[in-house]
């Protein structure tokens, strides 16, 4: 088109001015149009008419899109959300970066061909032709008096808009990767996501409170167990330090008395085990008391219905006497000078026999007590007191002041020579129904167990 514009002709890609910045394609499309229209006839190209010459008209930057209807946008239907509104800026971009770059080489070409056939012109022959052509250059408007401009200054302008178009279309791709990626949450699920975030911090402080509780209670426990556990071994301490001492421990199971220091009914003691049906026996005890009148009753044998099944007694101003079975028989006896004296008994069912050994020595003899009468099993054996009824009753005038140990029942009558030897501590032998020892004794209302070894006491007594 000769002095006019130059619009894209259908078929051939286009970018809108207001679209792409390289507004001056259009006027460079025109120019090496109009050239090359031009050109072959000023030329003497054959194919052009003679005489014809060619006019190129320079438009503005800001008219070329004002001539070339732009085809029209589709748009789609509703609203769009931002992130898709980017996507579709991101995918026009690309096409028109993609339509620049087939532009760019397209004008290359024209700009190939142009330089060329400017040349042909500027070398050409005929005068007139080519004065008309300046004289025409010379005008105002109807004339490229601000052309030809340098294709290469064309071409570096071209090259700064394709990167800049490259870079915006980095960053446009750049932004929506970052806003698909940190998009802000809708309100719903961000108070979804509120509300489960606080429950989780809420369940985690109320585990925390409960493992510091229990972690309280483990360590008040602990202590406590520390308490008992440190108490008891306190108290096994102790009781080491007594048996160390001596003081309520004896030197073997044996060695110990039983001290009962005042007339009472409450200070006596008990011996565990219990006798069975016997037809004879030998009861042996140290003794030492210095009570007056009488030393009352050392020990005491009750079962039901036979409160005096056997008892050895001194009451008041009366002789020590042996009662089986409430049946009674004097004893020729003497032990109330406070010191230690060994005291052996013995009784037979067989006619009654019985017989009463002091220090060793046999002091007395007797039959008829308590003839063809077996002693009862299952009774009560008390220590120091005299009872009325199993197990007690007591009479603090008949009971027992002083101190007894080494108390042994066999179920048979001793040798005479055994209770020499036993008095005489040359021989040790235990009761084989009732022995002498500590665990099968016990001790009530004030009495005590001491340690004590009655052999080495008598021998200083003597």
């Amino acid at each position: 088109q000769r002095g006019g514009r130059l619009c894209p002709r259908p078929g051939v890609p286009s970018e809108p001015s207001s679209r792409s910045p390289a507004g001056m394609l259009p006027v460079v499309a025109g120019l090496l149009l109009a050239v090359a229209a031009g050109g072959r006839g000023a030329a003497g190209d054959p194919e052009s008419p003679p005489g014809s010459r060619f006019v190129c008209t320079s438009l503005p930057l800001d008219a070329a899109g004002a001539g070339c209807p732009l085809p029209p946008v589709p748009m789609q239907g509703g609203a769009l959300s931002p992130e898709e509104e980017l996507k579709a800026t991101v995918l026009q971009l690309r096409e028109t970066v993609l339509q620049q770059k087939e532009t760019i080489g397209s004008q290359r070409e024209a700009i190939r061909e142009l330089t060329g056939k400017l040349s042909r012109c500027e070398s050409a022959d005929g005068k007139s032709d080519t004065g008309t052509w300046k004289k025409e250059l010379g005008r105002g408007k109807d004339t490229m008096g601000d052309l030809p401009r340098d294709p290469a200054q064309v071409i570096d302008q071209l090259s700064r808009t394709m990167q800049t178009l490259k870079d915006r279309l980095e960053s446009l791709e750049h932004q929506l990767r970052a806003n698909v990626s940190y998009a802000a949450l809708p309100n719903d699920l961000r108070e979804m996501l509120q509300r489960r975030l606080g429950d989780l911090e809420r369940q985690l402080l109320s585990k925390v409170a409960e493992l510091e509780d229990e972690k309280s209670l483990l360590h008040n426990e602990t202590s406590a167990h520390r308490h008992r556990t440190e108490t008891a071994l306190n108290a096994l301490l102790e009781r080491v330090s007594e048996l160390e001492k001596g003081n309520s421990a004896f030197k073997s199971p044996d060695e110990f008395k039983v001290s009962l220091p005042l007339r009472t009914n409450y200070l006596y003691g008990k011996v565990k085990k219990t006798l069975p049906e016997l037809y004879a026996f030998t009861v042996c005890l140290w003794l030492r008391s210095s009570a007056s009148p009488g030393i009352g009753t050392p020990f005491s044998y009750a079962v039901p219905g036979q409160a005096n099944e056997i008892v050895l007694i001194e009451w008041g101003n009366n002789p020590i006497e042996l009662l089986i079975n409430d049946k009674v028989a004097q004893l020729p006896l003497f032990i109330s000078d406070g010191k230690w004296h060994h005291v052996c008994i013995t009784w037979t069912t067989r006619d009654g026999m019985w017989e009463a050994f002091q220090d060793g020595e046999k002091l007395g003899t007797g039959e008829n007590l308590a003839p063809w009468h077996p002693i009862k099993p299952g009774g009560v054996l008390i220590l120091g007191q005299e009872q009325d009824t199993v197990g007690g009753r007591f009479d603090a005038t008949q009971a027992f002041v002083g101190e007894m140990s080494q108390f042994n029942i066999w179920d048979r009558v001793l040798k005479a020579e055994d209770i020499m030897n036993i008095a005489n501590c040359s021989t040790n032998m235990p009761g084989n129904i009732i022995p002498w020892v500590d665990n099968n004794v016990d001790v009530f209302g004030g009495a005590t167990k001491w340690p004590v070894e009655t052999c080495e006491e008598r021998l200083l007594d003597l």
